[in-house]
């Protein structure tokens, strides 16, 4: 492989080994920094901002944000390749935004490819398909955000229209790209039973779908708003109960394809 690959670099916040969400398996978890969404309940607020920056965390400051090149990634994610053969797994790229970042993203996956680790990328599908459309050949799995189809509402708790996202989840799917759609359930913006079977419908309606997953909103992130300084406007909001998941999973049953609660 040409060594420009390998010597790519960009800005991530940590490298999460172990993990059995986001992807099939024992999996790596790459996290970029840089997202072009504000979503309200984001559990990640240190992700958002491209630049390294400040945090308290436990009391302690510290910066968040490293520049790190493929190879430095590709060491670390090498070391658990016995894991990835046995188990089914391999690096899945999470941010943030992995398209916000498309060169390195693009770069860590061919070098994963190269080194036949399984890939996944977790994403909100917002930046243009020209932008995704390079990593295609290198992903093995999408997991593709679906939030909302009201573009209203969309706009109201993200911060951006949702046309580019549905947009480019029709164009994946008519590529043939294995697809599982995951939709964050979150109290007063997707949560009802109307909202859940309108969201479900529409990604059925989508060829190429072979999963939908439902995402329960937690407040695991609440402290990173204290520790930027940043006001956290879910503050006030409880998670939904486990049986109020299990009637909206078991309207998305409805869908015929195959769901779960959590990914």
């Amino acid at each position: 492989m040409n060594q420009a690959v390998y010597n790519t670099k960009g800005i991530i916040t940590e490298i999460q080994r172990f993990s059995v969400h986001d992807g099939p398996g024992i999996r790596t978890i790459v996290f970029l920094k840089g997202c072009p969404l504000r979503c309200k309940w984001c559990c990640n607020p240190e992700t958002q901002v491209m630049d390294s920056q400040p945090i308290l965390e436990a009391g302690q400051p510290k910066m968040v944000g490293k520049v790190v090149s493929v190879a430095e990634v590709m060491d670390e994610v090498k070391k658990d390749s016995i894991y990835y053969r046995r188990s089914g797994g391999g690096i899945t790229l999470s941010g943030g935004e992995v398209l916000a970042q498309p060169s390195f993203a693009k770069a860590i996956l061919e070098a994963c490819n190269t080194a036949g680790i399984n890939t996944a990328i977790e994403t909100s599908g917002f930046a243009s398909f020209e932008v995704i459309e390079p990593l295609i050949p290198f992903v093995n799995l999408f997991l593709y955000d679906v939030k909302h189809v009201s573009d209203e509402k969309h706009r109201i708790f993200t911060g951006q229209s949702n046309s580019l996202i549905l947009s480019n989840l029709m164009k994946l799917s008519e590529r043939n790209v294995p697809l599982i759609v995951r939709i964050p359930v979150i109290p007063t913006f997707n949560h009802t039973a109307e909202e859940i079977e309108s969201i479900t419908r529409y990604v059925a309606s989508v060829k190429g779908v072979k999963e939908i997953h439902l995402l329960p909103y937690h407040r695991l992130g609440e402290s990173k708003y204290q520790g930027l300084e940043r006001n956290y406007e879910f503050h006030s909001i409880e998670p939904m109960s486990q049986e109020d998941m299990n009637k909206l999973l078991e309207i998305t049953k409805r869908t015929g394809l195959p769901c779960q609660i959590g990914g």
